[in-house]
């Protein structure tokens, strides 16, 4: 059984416990004097690690992505809980259990998945409805769609977390297609669930959250737009301009230059897709700072995913609620609870 967890550390504690290795390197400060510097993980964050002396041996026993025994001073610095290691050795799998250490979806995966097939179903054309089911039914796509996080920090940053985040984008389709009629859902719904299927190449998740190589070098519109571009031309027949619109929706959608779309979304379902994956993405990212712990009173910690403190509104309007009752009270022993104007 694990003994601490990252949500749950304090300055100035001592701690031995298992951790997940998520990077590892050495570096060096400006005087020259080399360290150990490490990122380690469990089910319910991340933590940096450094350690200064005698690490060379101890180092060359493990690697990214093994579990680890630490014994490990806590400290605060600049703000921020780190660990300053003293002892670290490579983890045997019987000392652990996985699921502490990885963040998983709240939800069922296989009931999500058979959601997503219905939401294939639903598609009426044929040619879009064909190209969904050879992706989300391709027996070397469907593992990994049931595994693989939607980012590595920003939104969705769990196992599963790809499924939920596009089947919330397909709720959210559903529920503004019947406020703009005009729109053609087949095809909001096609972009909806093809959108990021490059991170199931972009991203490693076998253990720890990172980047492939292919990752790295490419970024997942790339990917997914080869991906679908194939099985579009692997269809007989399938339309030129369809194929057209369903590529624009895959390089389009972050929509905006500076943030990696190589096309601003130039149709409506583009454009409505964009909106609704930020809005998808943003209010994942609130849920996760708000959910945390971490923070001083009302507000949260600093969320880098929206670049900024968030407000826990129901505290602040439960301390409001209570300042108020305070208040009145205090007004009517001291007035007799006499009006604004001075009457009864």
């Amino acid at each position: 059984m694990k003994q601490s967890f990252v949500s749950s550390l304090q300055d100035g504690q001592t701690v031995s416990t298992h951790f997940l290795v998520c990077a590892k390197e050495i570096r060096s400060t400006r005087e020259g004097k080399s360290y150990l510097r490490l990122e380690l993980g469990d089910a319910t964050g991340r933590v940096e690690a450094r350690m200064w002396d005698g690490f060379d041996r101890m180092a060359a026993g493990f690697e990214r992505d093994d579990f680890v025994k630490v014994q490990a001073r806590v400290e605060n610095y600049r703000n921020k809980l780190q660990l300053a290691i003293e002892k670290i050795r490579r983890a045997e799998e019987n000392e652990v259990d996985p699921a502490d250490f990885f963040a998983h979806t709240r939800e069922n995966i296989d009931e999500m998945y058979a959601k997503l097939l219905e939401v294939v179903a639903s598609v009426e054309n044929p040619w879009l409805r064909q190209l969904l089911e050879s992706i989300v039914q391709d027996p070397e796509i469907v593992p990994r769609l049931k595994r693989a996080p939607a980012a590595k920090v920003m939104h969705h940053a769990f196992y599963g977390g790809l499924l939920e985040h596009i089947l919330s984008l397909c709720n959210l389709c559903r529920a503004v297609l019947g406020h703009y009629p005009e729109a053609d859902a087949d095809l909001l719904l096609s972009g909806a669930v093809l959108h990021d299927v490059g991170k199931l190449q972009e991203l490693s998740y076998e253990r720890s959250l990172g980047y492939t190589d292919e990752g790295q070098l490419l970024g997942h519109i790339l990917i997914e737009y080869e991906l679908v571009a194939k099985k579009m031309d692997a269809i007989e027949g399938f339309p030129p301009a369809l194929r057209t619109l369903v590529l624009h929706m895959l390089v389009s959608h972050h929509g905006q230059y500076e943030f990696g779309s190589p096309k601003l979304p130039m149709f409506r379902e583009a454009l409505l897709l964009h909106y609704l994956d930020d809005l998808d993405s943003k209010m994942a990212a609130m849920r996760s700072a708000l959910d945390s712990d971490d923070g001083e009173g009302n507000w949260t910690a600093f969320s880098g995913a929206l670049e900024r403190r968030l407000l826990r509104s129901d505290r602040f309007l439960a301390a409001s609620g209570k300042t108020t009752e305070k208040t009145s009270a205090a007004q009517a022993a001291a007035g007799g609870g006499e009006t604004s104007d001075g009457h009864e």
